[in-house]
């Protein structure tokens, strides 16, 4: 009986895994307030990022929002590979970073651990 239940954990447990690495998840989108040729947006950094995907207008000065209020090690920087940016995100803080929209494309964005993500399409 024991090594049934040990199995049953254990396909369980993989199970998990594939599902958490290989699953499709819903991703929040949204695209950025635009107001006197200025968009800006606010990202929740708790346990991951809200909203991870981001939609910016080409050629208009952006502004993202990053208050984080997770207490963990690994969301305590947000780094732009693509801009060059590698941002402390200090708890309770708002951290506003400005992003180039001249350029068309999908940009991504880590945590400083690369175990979260998040992404900006500029269109």
């Amino acid at each position: 009986m024991d090594k049934i239940l040990v199995m049953v954990a254990g396909l369980a447990a993989i199970a998990f895994i594939i599902w958490w690495f290989f699953g499709q998840h819903k991703v929040e989108s949204q695209a950025a307030d635009l107001d006197d040729n200025q968009q800006t947006i606010d990202i929740q950094v708790d346990g991951g990022y809200s909203p991870e995907h981001i939609v910016l207008k080409q050629g208009v000065p952006a502004t993202l929002n990053f208050t984080r209020t997770d207490p963990s090690g690994c969301l305590d920087h947000v780094v732009f590979a693509d801009f060059g940016i590698n941002q402390e995100l200090p708890q309770g803080q708002k951290v506003s970073l400005k992003i180039n929209t001249d350029q068309p494309g999908q940009y991504q964005w880590a945590c400083g651990m690369d175990m979260f993500h998040g992404q900006v399409t500029v269109e």
